[in-house]
């Protein structure tokens, strides 16, 4: 979930470096919040929900006690023309990559969504990457496109704002490499096309528009270290404003052998056995059935229609059978997520230190999400780990949620808010520490 402190500035980032550094060291505070926000204090390690709200008292929505076979990613690019200033290109996308010191490079990854407009940059640490600049905006770029097929003026108009305060950032830092994508809103709308020359046209920013396998690998990348190393098997999931990425991994040669490194992320995506992208996501679904008044029979209704949806991909992968078989479990890397459990623990405004990596049990995530359908617009309005922006989609966001949990049934889901931007930055430290090129 994109819960903002600031209308411009993301503070989710609450450690300096990633997941598989966390588990060495005590974290650290989140740098982006540094620069922009002051220093907060240091995060604690996450613990399950138990854990976390043993001390607390106070209770939850309703009344319940709070608790407390395919190739790499990178696609291929050209490498752009060097300006006067040595190290930036003439428009940013895939940046050239300067001769020096490359832990010294500022990398930047901005990912384009159907609903989210989000940048991270960060420079290379000895086993990870450490956050120096953060940003997040809801720009609905895919509002109303599921009915007219296209971006809206409005819509556009939005999204190039934001892009060009990314464009700033990067600026800010000197970024020196980066990776600029867009996903399901710029794969489908017939004026996509018009968009991104426009983007390149006011913003300087070449975003490249990948393709559903490319974003269903990245989210792989990008969580990978929160997968449980003990397990022999993880669904990861990312639900979207205008599509869902859905990826079985069969990690049974894999136990103890990966996850230490960087490296380990990208070599996380030779364990996917199977991955669709569902042509559905917050928006679009909101859009078809309503996202302000949703009452129980809508809720279902909703429900329903992705369990349809996901039909085909287990009847032709056969994942619950072999989930029943496994020690397997869920990770989900999505503002739907986020959000639930970011009320599971009654929180009274989103942290993303006591989110990211929680353990949560099935029933833990089908409770709020049933306690959510209850509510009217207002009261979800009212909930901190929601509010206005977000209300009308939540419920959407539940619905896919649920769908997926009674198609593959895990009994545990641990939430990532982390996702493709940390797979882009992933995939280009990797590149330039292997000394290779773009691929």
């Amino acid at each position: 979930m994109e819960k903002l402190q600031g209308p411009d500035d993301d503070p989710r980032h609450s450690s300096q470096e990633d997941q598989a550094s966390q588990e060495d060291q005590a974290s650290q505070e989140d740098q982006a919040s540094q620069e922009d926000q002051g220093a907060e204090s240091k995060s604690q390690p996450n613990q399950t929900s138990a854990e976390t709200h043993s001390d607390k008292a106070g209770r939850g929505v309703s009344g319940r006690p709070c608790s407390s076979g395919h190739d790499a990613a990178i696609q291929p690019t050209n490498q752009c023309e060097k300006t006067t200033h040595g190290n930036k290109c003439q428009s940013r996308g895939n940046r050239y990559r300067p001769k020096q010191d490359r832990t010294q490079l500022v990398y930047g990854a901005l990912d384009l969504g159907t609903n989210n407009c989000r940048l991270l940059v960060a420079h290379p640490t000895r086993r990870s990457f450490r956050v120096i600049g953060a940003f997040s905006r809801i720009i609905r770029l895919g509002e109303g496109m599921s009915a007219q097929g296209v971006l809206s003026e409005e819509a556009m108009a939005r999204t190039i704002e934001a892009l060009k305060i990314c464009s700033e950032k990067m600026d800010h830092h000197n970024v020196a490499r980066s990776r600029l994508i867009a996903t399901e809103a710029c794969r489908v709308a017939t004026n996509s096309s018009d968009f991104i020359e426009r983007v390149k046209m006011e913003t300087g920013l070449d975003l490249e528009v990948i393709s559903r396998e490319t974003e269903a690998r990245l989210a792989v990348s990008g969580c990978a270290s929160l997968i449980d190393r003990s397990a022999s098997g993880a669904f990861v999931f990312d639900i979207g404003g205008g599509s869902s990425e859905l990826i079985w991994l069969d990690l049974r040669n894999a136990k103890g052998r990966w996850r230490r490194t960087i490296d380990d992320r990208i070599e996380a995506q030779k364990y996917i056995r199977a991955w669709t992208s569902l042509p559905i996501g917050v928006v679009s679904l909101a859009e078809k059935f309503g996202g302000r008044v949703v009452n129980g029979d809508v809720y279902d209704a909703m429900v329903e229609y992705v369990e349809d949806a996901l039909r085909p991909f287990e009847e032709a992968n056969n994942i619950s059978e072999a989930i029943q078989g496994m020690d397997a479990h869920m990770l989900g890397t999505s503002g739907t997520v986020t959000t639930v459990a970011g009320v599971h623990l009654c929180l009274d405004n989103y942290q993303r230190h006591r989110v990211d990596g929680l353990w949560m049990g099935a029933d833990d995530v089908r409770n709020v999400s049933r306690d959510l359908s209850l509510m009217s617009y207002d009261e979800r309005v009212r909930q901190p780990c929601i509010g206005e922006e977000r209300a009308d989609l939540v419920l959407a966001g539940c619905a896919i949620l649920e769908a997926m949990m009674k198609m593959w049934p895990c009994e545990r889901l641990r939430v990532a808010d982390r996702g493709l931007r940390e797979g882009l930055l992933a995939g280009l430290i990797v590149e330039d520490q292997s000394g290779g090129v773009a691929l």
